[in-house]
């Protein structure tokens, strides 16, 4: 099939807007589903951008605006994430998040929820795993805490923030709050002051790194294609903190990540400044004892932790790890093989796992 006839094939679309759609579909970023579809030229098959199936050669993909438009190519929906019931779906979880951001109650009822927006709780359910990923609990924990820091970066008082958010006491948002602010709410409506970070931004064959710490270790290791990006997300999270570009004091941890990114082994004991929950510490702690140039499941890592129930809350805990590459998050896939979402992009964490395994096996 020659450019002309694959334009032809793709419609409307610009080669600009394939190029976005196909990052999309690589990062299996669920925020793309409804605004194309991208479907198989071998397998006559078309799906959502979020779909965790295998994804095909770059040209063997082909686009589409809508799964009509698709279907009147030929291809079939995939019977896996089912692309034609996406949108109500969709609404389905549109409706439920407006009713969670809404509600002032910390607990959630399910079967109340579901009875509030006229479906069954089994459905609800299924369709908040579909498209978020999440729990209706989980992601009613989550918006709420996204909300109360909102809040106090606006200035509000802790007492009207929490009370606004739904938190039942004061005892209550303090211990959310310690486990994701990694600071009491008082410290983290300040600005976290007198908090010293000093930071270094390098290019590497990923793009940009950088790497912020403390003098007791790394805080963070962001990778990225801008810098104004990566420095504004410390200074976002961190407002008040002592943030400053410093190249002597994190010179020889940032050769070392330099070196692991092109998959080599350790050869210098990073120390980690990072706050977190029990949890989240176990898990890494997990993670850093995967082989290099191996891979292990979330349900892996739960096992391991003696946790077997938590396959999501690891996937969390892997999501929220501020140091990527010193804790190798990159290592974790699904079951079936395929690579889960990554915070700096899936083309990247393929390409460290694939220096990885070549430099093990050297």
């Amino acid at each position: 099939m020659n450019t002309a006839q694959l334009d032809k094939q793709q419609g409307s679309i610009s080669a600009q807007a394939a190029a976005r759609y196909w990052q999309a579909t690589l990062q299996r970023d669920a925020r793309a589903d409804g605004a194309f579809v991208f479907a198989v030229r071998s397998t006559h098959i078309y799906c959502r951008p979020s779909c965790p199936a295998r994804r095909p050669l770059r040209q063997n993909a082909v686009f589409f605006r809508t799964a009509q438009e698709a279907e009147n190519q030929g291809y079939r929906p995939c019977q896996r994430c089912r692309p034609k019931e996406r949108p109500q779906l969709s609404a389905l979880v549109a409706k439920a998040a407006q009713a969670l951001g809404n509600s002032e109650e910390e607990s959630v009822r399910l079967d109340a929820l579901a009875a509030q927006i006229g479906a069954s709780p089994a459905k609800l359910r299924r369709a908040f795993r579909r498209m978020t990923g999440l729990t209706p609990k989980a992601f009613a924990q989550a918006s709420r805490m996204a909300r109360f820091k909102k809040m106090l970066r606006a200035g509000s008082q802790i007492t009207d923030a929490l009370y606004a958010c739904g938190y039942g006491s004061p005892s209550r948002v303090y211990e959310k709050t310690n486990t994701h602010l990694g600071m009491t709410p008082a410290a983290y409506r300040k600005g976290a002051p007198g908090m010293q970070i000093g930071y270094t931004v390098a290019n590497s064959s990923l793009g940009k790194v950088l790497v912020a710490a403390t003098p007791r270790g790394v805080s963070a290791v962001y990778l990225g294609e801008n810098q104004e990006r990566l420095v504004d997300a410390l200074h976002k999270e961190y407002p008040r903190a002592e943030i400053r570009r410093t190249r002597e004091t994190n010179e020889q941890w940032l050769r070392e990540i330099l070196h692991r990114i092109e998959g080599d082994a350790p050869s210098v004991d990073l120390p980690l400044d990072v706050q977190a929950t029990a949890f989240q510490r176990r898990v890494w702690q997990e993670l850093q004892k995967i082989p290099r140039g191996t891979t292990r499941t979330y349900t892996q890592v739960a096992r391991a932790l003696g946790k077997p129930r938590s396959v999501r809350a690891v996937a969390r805990a892997c999501a929220t790890n501020p140091v990527s590459i010193v804790v190798p998050c990159h290592r974790v896939i699904r079951t079936d093989g395929s690579l889960a979402g990554y915070r700096w992009g899936l083309q990247r964490k393929e390409k460290l796992l694939e220096r990885e395994k070549a430099h093990a096996s050297a």
